[in-house]
């Protein structure tokens, strides 16, 4: 039990961190693109508090990570008006990549950190915290972040990649495929319980977690680059 708690507690800051960047990053994005929604309801902030779901970003992830279950969550979504874009269609599939760009870019930078804690360059960290909490909290943040990225990237709504799909689709099939957004959340606990209960048919499993696995080793590699 202590280690699943001490688990969980390296977990879950890892969690709301890589979430709160990730609405973040979106907020920004339709604010350089001409939408100030976010800005204006105050949600630009880094502060977490703005962004968390007592439900999804520490409830259940909380709770999956205590049980076994497949570790994930949610923050409260950064509020974008497509309309106040400069440009709604490109605008909006810019507004969604920024999320996973955003991930892609905190696994990078987890790596080169992890990479000098091994070298010993980071200033009152021990080198050999290689095998210590420290360290493998890095190799999750770095994990986190890129299933986040690709979990985030599905092409189903309300995910990112629905946005993306939706502004390449032709306007007609862009305005059905946007209808099914009123049955996201349904399907998302869909997915969770296949995961969970039939690993064989998970879309996680099968889909996400292949590509999440390559790129973690592309990261670790740059680690040990750098600390070699």
């Amino acid at each position: 039990m202590s280690d699943t708690i001490l688990l969980a507690a390296i977990l879950i800051p890892c969690l709301v961190i890589a979430i709160v960047f990730h609405e973040v990053s979106h907020g920004w994005a339709a604010l350089a693109l001409g939408d100030p929604t976010a800005k204006e309801r105050r949600r630009l902030s880094l502060n977490p508090i703005r962004h968390v779901d007592p439900v999804g970003t520490v409830l259940l992830p909380g709770a999956m990570a205590l049980i076994g279950g497949p570790i994930f969550g949610w923050a409260k979504p950064v509020p974008v008006n497509k309309w106040r874009l400069n440009n709604p269609r490109f605008g909006m599939m810019a507004v969604a990549a920024a999320g996973p760009a955003s991930n892609f870019v905190m696994a990078t930078l987890a790596a080169v950190v992890l990479g000098l804690v091994v070298r010993g360059f980071v200033p009152g960290v021990d080198p050999t915290f290689w095998q210590g909490t420290a360290v493998s909290a890095l190799d999750y943040f770095i994990v986190i972040n890129v299933f986040l990225a690709f979990f985030n990237l599905l092409p189903i709504p309300p995910f990112d990649g629905s946005h993306i799909v939706e502004g390449l689709l032709p306007r007609s099939m862009a305005a059905s495929y946007e209808k099914l957004r009123g049955v996201g959340m349904a399907f998302l606990f869909v997915i969770i319980g296949i995961s969970w209960f039939f690993p064989s048919l998970s879309i996680i499993e099968n889909v996400v977690w292949p590509p999440v696995e390559y790129l973690r080793g592309i990261f670790i590699s740059l680690a040990e680059v750098i600390a070699s």
